[in-house]
Formats: structure tokens, sequence, C-alpha cells
């Protein structure tokens, strides 16, 4: 047999919600090196995702791949060589032959589907994460129940054990919107663990450090961020801007949130990114960088409460963040 494809998720299958975004991932066998995955979704047309600019989903070590979508009635995957030119859109899918190694579609997969589980705060939806994650220098896993909005339309993300295991939350914005000014009004975060992070930031599974034919890299998935949180570090300043990569020491810029309610924010603009920490009329901390911001993709605004590094402390308790409101502004 030759290569094949196989999905593990499939988002839900509808004609609604053009503007959506979801998750949709799979692994390959048989994959040779420099060969890609191509996906499509079906809206009358097979529709090329998640970008006409960003057409190539790279396949990691593992033989795994994800990626973004828009929603569709069916999805397909194409493995394709790096030679391979995808269409923007088509009537019907290619065959298998010449630059297209193998073709699946998600009516073969029905099993691997996994609708994802939602949440309505501040006027917008929200995928609430169920999949382990390495944020944090460590794998950490995270349970839908870790994110709920009460009676006031509070966002509320906590650490918690279940089945003796701590699990972190994660709520992710299905649209994705650009250049413009994000804001985040959280109550007091100074009760955080030591351990715990709390981070507001944005993230494309497009924008990798995948070589794609005719298209410049975009490296580090577009992450923008403010991070609250010592990181095991007592002694560490507790707030962080960050544009990826971290570890450039022009990309951080540090600060310190004081108890109390403040608002974060940042505004992107073309070549320019604002953060700024507010409390009230009264600015507590900003900074601007203009090196190293990227363009708009495909990327989607995440809030995720963590754990940091790889100790575990039987004295550790949970943590909760809740965050007021959200908003968005051209």
């Amino acid at each position: 047999m030759g290569p094949s494809i196989k999905f593990t998720r499939v988002p839900e299958t509808t004609q609604g919600n053009p503007d959506k975004l979801d998750i949709i991932q799979g692994n390959v066998e048989g994959a040779r090196q420099g060969q890609q995955i191509v996906l499509y979704a079906k809206r009358g047309e097979w529709w090329l995702q998640p970008l006409s600019t960003a057409p190539f989903t790279p396949i990691s070590a593992d033989s795994s791949w994800i990626n973004s979508t828009r929603l569709g009635s069916e999805y397909a995957a194409l493995l394709v060589e790096p030679t391979y030119r995808p269409q923007p859109t088509m009537k019907a899918l290619p065959t298998p032959g010449n630059d297209v190694v193998a073709v699946a579609t998600s009516k073969d997969f029905l099993s691997a589907s996994q609708i994802s589980t939602t949440l309505k705060f501040s006027g917008y939806e929200w995928r609430v994460r169920n999949a382990p994650s390495s944020r944090g220098d460590r794998v950490n896993p995270y349970s839908t129940a870790n994110a709920w909005t009460d009676n006031d339309g509070a966002l509320h993300l906590r650490v918690a054990k279940e089945s003796d295991k701590w699990t972190c939350a994660e709520v992710t914005l299905t649209r994705s919107f650009g250049y413009g000014l994000y804001s985040f009004e959280v109550r007091d975060t100074s009760n955080l663990g030591l351990r715990d992070v709390f981070s507001m930031f944005t993230w494309d599974y497009a924008g990798g450090d995948a070589l794609q034919p005719g298209v410049a890299p975009t490296a580090n998935h577009r992450e923008m961020a403010i991070e609250i949180g010592h990181r095991g570090d007592p002694n560490s300043t507790n707030g962080l801007y960050v544009v990826q990569p971290f570890y450039v020491a022009a990309n951080v810029a540090k600060f310190s949130v004081p108890a109390g309610q403040v608002t974060h924010s940042f505004r992107w603009e073309p070549g320019k990114l604002t953060f700024r920490t507010v409390s009230g009329s009264a600015t507590l901390s900003e900074h601007v960088f203009t090196s190293g911001v990227p363009a708009p993709g495909l990327e989607t605004v995440r809030m995720a409460l963590y754990i940091f590094g790889n100790t575990d402390d039987s004295a550790e308790k949970g943590t909760e963040v809740v965050i007021e409101k959200f908003q968005y502004l051209p």
C-alpha cells in the first residue's frame, strides 16, 4: 500500500457560519521528506484552507498535522509533493497521481469527528480547549470543565485537579480579526500561584516555520502575548509583553501588575504593536514594539491559564482568573 491520510479531528459540518474557524488534524502514513498536506473545505465548491496565501500544512516529525479551517459541509486533505500548486477553488477533488500522492475526505472518517465545546463571552463564541499543550515548558492537560461564564457574563478560567492530575484552561476566539485594538478587563490576578501563568495571546496554525513554495515564511505563529505570572521565581517581575520569538531580548518587555482589577490591551498596526495596562484612567505600563511585528494571517485571540515548569509541589493549590470583558475595535 502507498501513503495514506487519516483524520483524527474534524470540525462540525455546516453551510452556515462562513467566518467561523475550527481545528482540523490528522496523521499520515508513508509520507516522504518534503511532502505536505493541502486542506480543502466544501462550500458548494472545494475551497483551499486555511488561506490561499498559506496553502500548505506541514507534517510533524511524528507524522501528525494540524491547522485551522473555515467550516464546510465536508473536508478533504491531500498529501502532495513540494512542486504541487494548489488551486484556490475546485469543483472536484483531484485523484492521486503526479504531484498528488494521496487524498482523504472527512466522509471516510466520521468516527474521528469531534464537535468542539464552545461558550459565549463578550458577544463572541470561544472554543474551549480539551487537548494537551506543551505551553509552559511541560505537557499540560486541559479540561473543558475549567472554563465557564457566570450569571453576570464574566469568564472564569481555572487550574484544578481532576483524577489527581492538575488540569488547565484555554479558550480560543472562533474568528480572526487582524489589525485593531484588543482589550481584556481582568479582575485581581495577585492570587496566582507561583507556577501559574495567565496569558492573553494570538496564535496562527498557518503561520508556522515551514517553507511554502512561492510564499515567504511567517515564523512563530504570529504570536503576540500579555503574560501574567512569576513562572516559578518569586523574585521575578510578574508581567511580560512579548512578540515571539521570546529569546530575542528586544521582543520582551517586563512590567509589574499590581493587585486589583486592570485592563490589558494591545493595538496592532502595520509595523507597530502597542501594549498597555491601565487601572481606571491611570496608565500603569506601556511598551511599543516596531520590530518583528507580524502582518495578519489567520491568527485568533486566546486566553489560557496554565502551569509553568516541570516541578509539582504538593502544597500547590488551584487557581482561578476572572475576565470581566473582552473587546475588539478595528
